[in-house]
């Protein structure tokens, strides 16, 4: 269609201004007529080349000649067409002409086409198959006996002389061709000769020659020049032509047919493929050329047969060497050492190439083949450096699991294998089922070789090692970008180090945030001791058969209760739940514990996609809510085993609403050998008392003490729904008391000025909003460092401010913002007030203004300029004012040259901090897990050496957790971020465990949803008795889901060398050696309010001398040690004045040490009176149990772990539920004044 009048084509500027080539003609715009310009004089009388005359030409002339479109182009021309497309001067203009020649369009067909090339050279292949059977098939028509000579001529017999020494070369030159088979073998050798041709003439770049001296051309030349000259020269049809040669030809073009596949198909071809091939041709070859050309030769010998002639191949080549065939003439003979000396130049070379690709695959991986993953399942397991740690605990804890047994674990890896790793993948366990990969997830050939778009999932692991974090997880990031964008549909399971990267991976299934729950899980270990030890216990796979054979019962039973493991289940398919089914969730929490023995921690409803963890009793359960629970193993691996009496009473009355019976305590999770539960339910119902005085109802008969008349007091019932008169909810935006509000005599205003609000300022993008105490106006800058006063406070030191509870210290090498995790735990809005510990930083760099612009908003949240290493650093942040001091792991340590000496000096510190401060609870988190053994080491305990034993044995039986025997971790004091790197590998079975362990840690805070905390059994609270029992009393008073217990108990620690067996006959353990009958005197009830959340640091490091159970229990603990150890009274003094020595020397080092911490106190200006002298605490360990079993006996001191409700899912109560108590104790008031019936 032509241009209006007056429009300029950019097009035809550009190729007027660029000159010849593209057209012969420019336009002329003339008053917006378009008209050819003629070639003139002025384009000096070139017709081809015409220029566009642009001398005046502005682009502003350009835009005003631009016209509306004329009438007669708008409709016409849609209808009738271009009518003057004959007349117009426009060009069209063909793109890539030097390809439309005859040549290039052969080129093209025969070399460039991979599709057209790949059936040019698999016909070839045939071809040079064809000539070869037709040799074969010549020589076995072929009869010398009958007569030799040219075609036409008279035939000649000949017969061998061995005697002879001369030669009758007859034989050689003329063999016997039939024409049928002459015709054949003419027709193809025309055929190859002209392809041969056509492919030179193509190939040529200038060197004929090149082309000439190719060997295949050269034999291409031999086995078909001499069938084309038997045309035209009939004689010659009878000549001996070498055909058996195009073996070599049909190598060369079956190797380039593989190359031409491989380009066809678009795939990375195998090296290790194309070299075999290459080698198993080449020795195909050679055999094939010496048996034919050795039966040739020797027709003017013995006639060797062609089969006779293979065989003398074969024994010559393998060096065997019978000697029962030889060749009787001189040119055979010259053939088998020219053979010989190929064999031994050319197959060498062969294998030495297939050795080095086969020493380059062991290094890089083969590939995952495209059948196998379409069959079978596999995972991809991307890392930067794979280390035997991160390996076997990934497979390990992968392989727990039943229905993974059946899945192959491909590893992506760009470093070359270590060998450690190498060696454990040859294992037949792992050889089998993982295969590791050298190469890099931001190439799409590497993966394609891991078949990641088939893969069930990809793990994407950070490496934690390097010193640059932040460059590690850039690493990460784009290895996740790259594997989202080859493979869409590949579920991705991410590790971040750094939280502020963490939402450039949002899109990914799973997220795992390492400062985040490394920082949230220190922090609660500070309120709630052994918050890690307690996470890493279920988070990590077991069947609770660990210490199982050990002689120590605390060891069995923290084998047996770490088993425990978050489980779900559909509520209308549970055995467990489905019977609750309209009942309110503490209703069903309880009974579920006391008759199945598993712990229901929290739902899902159907319609909501968020867990919900204890969300209290106003809470209803519906058939189609998801139910999590807590239990050894999941419910389809459970059998029922009920008494028979228990069988009738259901029979009998199965109309019953209330259960009946005496009561009775059960039987909690049996274990059986392959991972089935076979539960014993005895019977656990409980009667219903009389009605009595104040009141009635289902009430727990307690039995009498000593058989006097007095009762101890019932625990109300658990309600199937919530009764807003019988329970009193927290409602923590409210002011829990007024007399919180009110400061008392030693008590600083500042309480009164804190508020609950969500803090202005995120350290990062994608962190969780936390209602939080908050300062009403921000903190200046300068009054957040601790040791320096400024104009607004003169304070310089931890004493002078006064703080009315202990301190917190954490040791990190930078302000991260994982560190803003560590606070916000300990600043929620459901701690009480009163409870909040001053939190120290104790920063080896500045913290930049960033930082503290996020923590300026936190009460009592100082920092200081300082190390762990430094004595001076520890006096002035206050650490003998400290309860907790938590020892981060330092960036710039995590790597060493040699492994595992990454936390040398971590290690080293905390020991001296650990002589110098004893009753100072110090918790380490260390790089490498395997080095926890070193904390708070004693050279001389025998205790910790037969441990070490327990855990080499416990490792040999295939544990997961070889090192829960620990004492450090077993009591919560040390712990290794590298140990939640199960929590990532749990989530590709478990979807649920990301988030139910970040609603326990605090770093999510979901609407309805509780949250950790614990709470400490006292003495008074012994009238108990079980943690069933405490159980019922949780749910009915404070509707609190009791998950755990932190217990500490006495052990007396031998110097003598021996094993766990002899050091049970000294130990003295609460579970051996407890007393049956309960304490008498009155029944002490708790006091005060807020003793849910009570810190563990007060009995962790407690005296068992401050103990009055223990006191009372000590007479008879000592009785019975002495008639043990009676028959050895020599042995026994001797190992008392050894403890007494060792006493005294330990007296003198503390007291040593102690005139050490007071002179530089003095030195610094700092008062000495805050210095604690206790002894250090070496008698004691303490240790988790997850979901214990009902009828297990509450000890004192004792810490328990609770999910509470969340206060503000009833913020609508009314006023009288708004100014009860929040109380955590057990009991609230006197027994006088119980309103309970009492029997």
């Amino acid at each position: 269609m032509p241009l209006p009048d007056g429009v300029h084509s950019p097009g035809d500027v550009y190729r007027g201004a660029q000159g010849g080539g593209h057209t012969n003609r420019t336009f002329v715009f003339d008053d917006g007529q378009c008209a050819p310009r003629q070639p003139g004089a002025e384009d000096g009388g070139r017709g081809d080349g015409a220029r566009l005359d642009t001398a005046g030409l502005k682009m502003s002339d350009l835009d005003s000649e631009v016209l509306p479109l004329p009438p007669r182009y708008r409709f016409r021309d849609l209808l009738l067409g271009d009518q003057s497309f004959q007349n117009d001067d426009r060009v069209q203009v063909e793109f890539y002409v030097n390809e439309n020649t005859f040549k290039e369009r052969l080129k093209l067909f025969f070399i460039k086409n991979q599709r057209s090339s790949l059936r040019i050279r698999l016909f070839n292949f045939s071809l040079k198959l064809l000539t070869c059977l037709l040799y074969i098939v010549r020589v076995l028509l072929d009869d010398p006996a009958l007569g030799i000579g040219c075609w036409g001529c008279p035939k000649q017999n000949y017969t061998f002389n061995e005697s002879s020494s001369e030669i009758n070369w007859a034989p050689i030159l003329w063999v016997e061709r039939k024409v049928a088979l002459w015709a054949i073998q003419v027709i193809v050798a025309i055929i190859s000769f002209l392809e041969t041709m056509l492919l030179i003439y193509l190939s040529y770049k200038g060197n004929i020659w090149e082309q000439i001296f190719r060997v295949p051309f050269i034999l291409e030349m031999i086995n078909t020049l001499p069938f084309i000259i038997t045309i035209f020269w009939p004689p010659l049809r009878n000549l001996f032509i070498p055909v058996f040669l195009n073996c070599w030809l049909a190598k060369h073009a079956l190797e380039n047919m593989i190359n031409d596949f491989h380009r066809a198909i678009l795939r990375s071809q195998s090296a290790m493929f194309n070299q075999v091939l290459i080698l198993f041709c080449t020795l195909l070859c050679l055999v094939f050329t010496g048996t034919c050309g050795i039966q040739h030769l020797e027709r003017a010998g013995d006639n060797l047969s062609l089969l006779t002639s293979f065989y003398f191949c074969i024994v010559t080549f393998s060096t065997v060497g019978y000697g029962d065939v030889t060749p009787k003439i001189w040119p055979s003979q010259l053939l088998v050492v020219i053979m010989i000396c190929v064999a031994l130049v050319v197959l060498p070379l062969q294998f030495e190439e297939l050795v080095y690709l086969w020493m380059e695959r062991q290094k890089s991986g083969g590939n995952y083949s495209r059948h196998r993953a379409q069959t079978e399942k596999h995972v991809i397991l991307c890392v930067s450096s794979l280390k035997i740690d991160l390996l076997m605990d990934f497979l390990n804890e992968f392989y727990a699991h039943p229905r993974l047994q059946d899945y192959y674990v491909v590893i992506l890896c760009p470093t070359e294998m270590d060998i450690q790793v190498r060696r454990v993948l040859q294992i037949p366990l792992w050889s089998q089922r993982v295969i590791y990969l050298q190469g890099s997830a931001l190439k799409d050939q590497d993966l394609m070789r891991a078949k990641m778009d088939n893969g069930e999932a990809c793990f994407i692991l950070s490496s934690r090692n390097e010193v640059d974090r932040t460059a590690a997880d850039h690493q990460t990031i784009l290895r996740a970008w790259a594997v989202k964008d080859f493979a869409p549909n590949c579920p991705l399971y991410v590790q971040i180090l750094k939280p502020e990267n963490k939402f450039h991976v949002k899109f990914a299934e799973h997220v795992v945030c390492e400062e985040e729950c490394k920082y949230a899980m220190l922090a609660l270990n500070c309120i709630c001791p052994a918050t890690s030890t307690l996470i890493t216990l279920l988070v990590h796979t077991s069947r609770g058969q660990e210490g199982q054979d050990s002689p120590e019962q605390w060891q069995r039973m923290y084998g047996r209760c770490s088993g425990n493991e978050v489980y779900h289940v559909r509520m209308g398919d549970s055995k467990f739940f489905r019977e609750y089914e309209g009942k309110s969730f503490t209703y069903a929490a309880f009974h579920a514990h006391k008759k199945y023995g598993v712990c229901l921690i929290g739902l899902k409803r159907e319609d909501n996609k968020s867990i919900l963890l204890n969300p209290g009793p106003r809470h209803i359960l519906a058939a189609s809510d998801t139910c999590f629970y807590i239990n050894i193993t999941k419910e389809e691996n459970s059998a029922f085993i009920f008494k028979q009496e228990e069988k009738q009473k259901r029979k009998g009355f199965g109309g019953q609403g209330l259960y009946e019976g005496s009561s009775r305590l059960p039987v909690h999770s049996i274990i059986a050998s392959m991972g089935t539960v076979a539960m014993d339910l005895q019977n656990t119902e409980c009667r219903p008392t009389p009605s009595g005085g104040g009141g009635g109802g289902s009430k727990l008969a307690l039995p009498t003490e000593n058989g006097s008349g007095s009762r101890r007091p019932s625990i109300a019932p658990v309600l199937e729904v919530a009764d807003s008169s019988t329970l009193l909810p927290c409602d923590l935006l409210s002011d829990q008391s007024e007399d919180e509000m009110t400061p008392s005599e030693d008590e600083g205003l500042s309480v009164v000025e804190y508020v609950k609000g969500y803090p202005p300022n995120s350290p990062y993008i994608g962190s969780s909003p936390t209602l939080c105490h908050l300062l009403p106006v921000k903190a200046p800058f300068c009054c957040l460092r601790l040791d320096k006063g400024c104009k607004h406070n003169s304070y310089e030191d931890a004493k002078a401010y006064g703080f009315k509870n202990k301190l917190i210290i954490v040791s990190a090498e930078t302000a991260g913002n994982g560190l803003y995790n560590f606070i916000v735990p300990l600043r929620a809005y459901y701690r009480p007030r009163r409870e909040l510990n001053p939190i120290v930083l104790l920063l080896d760099n500045k913290p930049d203004h960033h930082f503290l612009e996020a923590i300026c908003c936190f009460p009592m949240v100082y920092y200081m300029e300082g190390s762990v290493d430094n004595l001076d650093s520890l006096l002035r942040c206050g650490v003998i004012y400290a309860d907790n001091l938590v020892v981060a792991d330092k960036e710039s340590t995590m790597s060493a040259e040699e492994d595992y000496m990454a936390d040398a000096k971590t290690i080293v510190n905390v020991q001296t901090m650990f002589r110098l401060f004893p009753s100072l609870s110090i918790t380490t988190e260390l790089t490498h897990p395997s080095n926890m053994r070193f904390m708070q080491f004693r050279a001389k305990d025998s205790y910790s050496l037969a441990l070490s034993k327990l855990e080499k044995r416990e490792r040999e039986n295939g544990s997961n957790l070889a090192f829960m025997f620990r004492l450090p971790f077993a009591a919560g004091r040390v712990f290794s971020i590298s140990m939640l790197d199960t929590l990532l590998y749990q989530s590709f079975v478990k979807d649920y465990m990301i988030p139910i362990t970040r609603l326990l840690l605090g770093l999510d805070t979901t609407p309805g949803s509780g949250y950790l905390c614990a709470m400490k059994i006292s003495e008074d609270d012994l009238w108990i008795r079980t943690y069933g029992r405490l159980f019922q009393k949780l749910c009915s008073s404070s509707a609190e889901i009791p998950i755990g217990i932190y217990r500490t108990q006495s052990h007396v620690f031998s110097t003598e060398p021996h094993d766990l067996r002899a050091q049970s006959q000294v130990s003295v353990s609460v579970e051996d050696c407890e007393d049956t009958r309960e304490t008498k005197g009155p029944w002490g009830v708790r006091a005060g309010t807020g003793g849910g959340s009570t810190h563990g640091r007060h009995m962790v490091g407690s005296d068992p001398a401050e103990h009055p159970l223990l006191r009372r229990k000590s007479l008879p603990w000592a009785r019975r040690l002495s008639r043990k150890g009676s028959r050895h009274t020599g042995k026994a003094a001797a190992e008392w004045i050894s403890q007494q020595r060792l006493s005294l020397y330990r007296r003198s080092e503390r007291q040593e040490l102690s005139e050490l911490v007071k002179n530089r106190m003095k030195h610094l200006g700092l008062p000495t009176t805050g210095y604690d002298e206790m002894n250090d605490h070496q008698n004691t360990l303490s240790y988790v149990l997850i979901n214990p079993p009902p009828d297990t006996r509450l000890e004192p001191n004792d810490i328990v772990y609770l999910i509470r409700s969340d206060p503000l899912a009833h913020v609508a109560s009314s006023s009288q539920s708004r100014k009860s108590s929040c109380s955590n104790k057990l009991a609230s008031c006197n027994p006088e004044t119980r309103d309970e019936t009492q029997l």
